[in-house]
């Protein structure tokens, strides 16, 4: 059986440009360039370049389109109107996280689901034997390619890219451009912090875009960046990552995802048992950590102790390069859970002094 890593449309472009290559979820991706630091920084002082092809492309199409899609994920879909998205999560019947996604409504009864990539085939099935009649479950995720344009710059680098006669799509909309090469998916969404673009293409044009999108950036301080860097900033956004901080054993209500589930528009997967959850209280929640001191930087899989006790270990940890300090996040009980709560981290067999933190730690300054 072949065990290699699927590889992007640009895994040759990512080779050619020298990054450092590695086996993410099953593909074969950079980590980083110049390096995280510096590819961090320039997307919250510039902009940077991302390669997110590796991400599923799901169409649900057909009359009857909305209801079926309302039935299966948690946000409303009822409120989008076409060129419009929402961030929502696919659950199972105990309420505990399949996939957490993007949806948007392209036009009546033709929806567009961005899933992730170690997903993909898991949300297919499971939507295609969930859909009701007449409902079109189309997986197109090898037709397309992903790059996602991160930063202050990057509206600045599009409209060098476009010209300004082209519109560009506001917060949490799509838009399709009818350009040479296309046609172009270009949403505005991001999972950095900052503002940004994803640009969707067919997968034969990928190199062309990402070289002229790196070109028209170049004078605006655009860098192409790695998974590092992306691991760094969403987690200073308080941003979950599937697979780690989202999981079947943990509810979104447990993570503070509770904006994205909306327990009152009518049935949904799940939905029972995120009622009681709720009804009951919650007896754990995801909380963002932020080390005190100089200390090594936090690991997935850490434990966490209250005095003597252990009460959980971290999902997601890392150096921010913003705040200059190690962040994690955990699961903790909903006792230790208010800000401003010590707990220890324990980093190579010695404990570290942790402080309970608001998500998100970082919030791009505004105008």
């Amino acid at each position: 059986m072949d065990t290699a890593p699927k590889r992007t449309p640009l895994a040759p472009v990512h080779e050619a440009l020298g990054a450092r290559m590695i086996d993410f979820g099953g593909w074969w991706m950079p980590v980083q360039y110049h390096g995280i630091l510096e590819e961090h920084r320039a997307v919250r002082g510039q902009a940077g370049l991302f390669d997110i092809s590796h991400m599923g492309e799901i169409f649900v199409t057909g009359p009857g389109a909305e209801a079926c899609l309302n039935r299966l994920l948690t946000n409303d879909v009822t409120q989008l109107e076409n060129g419009q998205g929402q961030y929502t999560l696919l659950l199972n019947e105990r309420g505990g996280v399949i996939d957490d996604l993007l949806c948007y409504r392209l036009e009546q009864n033709h929806y567009l689901l961005l899933v992730n990539a170690s997903k993909i085939e898991e949300d297919f099935l499971w939507l295609q034997s969930h859909a009701t009649a007449g409902i079109a479950v189309d997986n197109q995720s090898d037709l397309w390619a992903g790059l996602a344009l991160q930063g202050p710059n990057a509206e600045a680098i599009l409209r060098s890219l476009l010209g300004p006669d082209v519109p560009l799509p506001a917060r949490n909309q799509i838009a399709t451009l009818g350009i040479p090469n296309g046609p172009i998916l270009l949403a505005r969404t991001g999972y950095t912090g900052e503002d940004g673009f994803e640009w969707f293409c067919p997968a034969q044009t990928a190199p062309i875009w990402w070289d002229k999108l790196l070109e028209a950036g170049r004078p605006l301080g655009l860098l192409p960046c790695g998974l590092g860097a992306r691991d760094t900033l969403r987690l200073e956004a308080g941003f979950t990552l599937n697979g780690s901080d989202l999981s079947p054993e943990h509810t979104p209500l447990e993570a503070g995802l509770s904006a994205f589930v909306k327990l009152d528009k009518g049935d949904f997967i799940g939905r029972t048992a995120l009622a009681a959850q709720r009804d009951s209280g919650l007896a754990r929640r995801l909380v963002a950590l932020v080390l005190e001191g100089k200390t090594p930087p936090p690991r997935p899989h850490y434990p966490i102790f209250n005095a003597d006790s252990l009460v959980g270990e971290t999902c997601s940890g890392s150096l921010s390069p913003t705040l200059g300090q190690g962040i994690a996040m955990a699961y903790l009980p909903s006792a230790l859970c208010a800000p401003g709560t010590r707990v220890e981290l324990e980093i190579r067999g010695r404990r570290f002094p942790a402080l309970v933190s608001k998500r998100p730690l970082y919030r791009r300054p505004t105008a």
